[in-house]
């Protein structure tokens, strides 16, 4: 048996410009804020899931919010990471409305 490891290069520091930290800090909550209302939310009953999953997001948002804070150059902003979806199902969601008045 054979094992091939390949290490790679740790992710550049982020730079810095005015109001990251700020910025770091909403994205930080956000996000996980978000998966706590989809679950607080839900249409069906979440039994066991939907409390620990609220707790789950809410130990995610201190964990993500300490590292905006206090460590922003490894932070990494998920808005950036998501946006192409989040623009694709947008412009998918205006397509849809165009086609229903035609």
């Amino acid at each position: 048996m054979l094992w091939l490891l390949l290490a790679r290069e740790p992710v550049p520091d982020a730079a810095d410009w005015p109001g990251r930290r700020g910025l770091a800090a909403v994205d930080a909550v956000v996000w996980p804020a978000l998966w706590g209302v989809a679950l607080a939310m839900a249409p069906w009953p979440t039994g066991l899931i939907g409390p620990v999953g609220m707790a789950l997001a809410a130990v995610s948002a201190l964990g993500r919010l300490h590292r905006a804070l206090l460590r922003n150059h490894r932070y990494r902003f998920t808005t950036w990471r998501w946006r192409r979806l989040v623009v694709l199902v947008w412009l998918f969601g205006q397509m849809l409305r165009l086609a229903g008045r035609v």
